[in-house]
């Protein structure tokens, strides 16, 4: 079965093909040739273990994500279902500033309040993301009624540390800021959405996300 080439990273490739009668994401990891052979064999195998682990944890508690159709350890491959008519969050918050809508409306600060809720219910469950930015986020038609769907797990852990979570968090909210302006009432709204659903359980992870920010701002300062 043929296989179109959708994007290429650090860590592999991205193809859409045909499995079984589906439409299917395929995620290659190819070898790193700085690495011995067996360490790398070893990380690859954790690495895909980790990203199908935790996609199967975020829908076992309602949270979407990509159905994972199958794992092929030899290949260093996981088929994952193809998400029809997905939408980015970054492509969504472009388009509504395309059509002059502000990003403290009414709709966009619905937008922040459900991408708030979707990370504080992951994060409860103890998955990390990794990655988090409004391009790892879907929707699908209706747009603005969709579920967020959060997809490309490459980094992610199961871990219930703070601090891990408010990376995640930092990771989030520098990706916003820095691709979309304007945008400081928009992270403030999505981060005290967090904070209200959680109640007690992501005191600590803001706590330790203000942390990270003043670490994050020493560095910027000294290198």
């Amino acid at each position: 079965m043929s296989r179109e080439l959708v994007t290429q990273g650090a860590e592999g490739r991205v193809y859409a093909t045909e499995w079984l009668g589906r439409s299917v994401i395929v995620k290659h990891r190819f070898p790193k040739q700085y690495r011995h052979p067996d360490l790398d064999g070893y990380i690859t195998r954790e690495r895909i273990k980790a990203e199908a682990r935790a996609l199967t944890r975020c829908r076992s508690f309602g949270i979407k994500t990509p159905a994972v159709y199958d794992v092929d350890f030899d290949k260093s491959e996981i088929v994952l279902e193809k998400i029809i008519d997905g939408l980015t969050i970054r492509n969504y918050i472009y388009e509504a500033v395309k059509n002059k809508l502000k990003m403290d409306s009414p709709n966009m600060m619905n937008m922040a309040e459900r991408i708030g809720k979707v990370i504080v219910k992951m994060h409860m469950n103890n998955v990390i993301h990794g990655d988090l930015t409004t391009s790892n986020m879907l929707l699908v038609p209706p747009y603005d009624l969709s579920d967020i769907i959060l997809i490309d797990f490459g980094l992610s852990s199961v871990d219930e540390r703070a601090e891990d979570k408010a990376v995640d968090l930092y990771v989030l909210e520098r990706a916003i800021l820095s691709t979309h302006p304007n945008t400081e009432t928009f992270v403030a709204h999505l981060l005290a959405t967090y904070e209200k659903i959680g109640g007690t359980a992501t005191r600590d992870v803001i706590k330790r996300l203000n942390e990270v920010r003043l670490r994050g701002r020493k560095k910027l300062c000294f290198g």
